[in-house]
């Protein structure tokens, strides 16, 4: 008879979260952090959020957060990024590839300067990332997790460089869990409607939307969170893979 696998946990797993700050960000710390992650907390503008949030988690165990401020298309700081969090935590365990640049770029107004920050921070950033946290995930088995989106597979219209660089994420997750294996597991979650856009949506819109959601509702920054976490701590046979949570909308609209 089969003996039972044993309990996963992150406990004393160093794992670095970027664009952790806020939104989405803010609720995988949180729930990392919650099953016994240390959380490194990358940021680039959201300072007091960044530090509010860290000082929360720290005050429920001393020194199991901390803030790390870089830009992430300054590629040659990205080995200083990861140093940084080795340094403070002493090792690595997880990657999360979070932070992204989202805004429309209509055809015939496209400027290099918004193709160098939509690419350079859903795709190139990612990329760099991962190759300078491979030595420490090697050393600890860790994994990688990269935040990809269902407009990777399916154009938003007036997206096409931010549709363009998640799609090249979608291959980036896929190409770097076979050229990592065995030892770093590589996957990706896919949100659907989690929140909705800061710059605003009108209420039409949104009901478009929703009525090409089978679950007929938006998710929620804690589900995205809660797919991280299964793919840090329990799917330890899972590797190349892209979850979509978004309650089913990928089926078809």
């Amino acid at each position: 008879m089969n003996e039972p696998m044993p309990e996963q946990t992150l406990n004393g797993n160093v794992i670095l979260v970027t664009g952790a700050a806020r939104r989405i960000g803010a609720a995988i710390v949180t729930c990392l952090h919650t099953n016994g992650a240390r959380v490194a907390i990358h940021y680039r503008g959201s300072a007091d959020e960044a530090h509010e949030l860290a000082a929360r988690l720290n005050g429920i165990r001393a020194d199991s957060a901390k803030t790390f401020k870089a830009d992430l298309l300054d590629v040659a700081n990205l080995p200083s990024l990861v140093s940084a969090v080795v340094d403070w935590g002493g090792r690595l365990d997880g990657l999360v590839n979070n932070a992204s640049s989202f805004y429309p770029t209509p055809i015939g107004s496209i400027t290099e300067q918004q193709w160098d920050e939509l690419v350079g921070s859903n795709l190139k950033a990612p990329l760099f990332l991962a190759q300078a946290a491979a030595t420490y995930l090697r050393e600890s088995g860790g994994g990688i997790v990269n935040i990809v989106d269902i407009h990777a597979g399916r154009p938003l219209r007036n997206h096409l460089v931010y549709g363009s660089a998640k799609a090249g994420l979608a291959m980036l997750t896929r190409s770097l869990a076979k050229d990592l294996a065995p030892e770093i597991r590589v996957n990706g979650v896919s949100p659907g409607a989690i929140l909705w856009p800061e710059n605003g949506m009108t209420e039409t819109v949104q009901q478009t939307i929703l009525d090409q959601i089978p679950l007929e509702r938006p998710g929620d920054p804690e589900d995205i969170a809660a797919c991280v976490l299964y793919l840090l701590r329990d799917a330890t046979y899972v590797t190349g893979q892209i979850i979509a949570v978004d309650g089913g909308r990928s089926i078809g609209w």
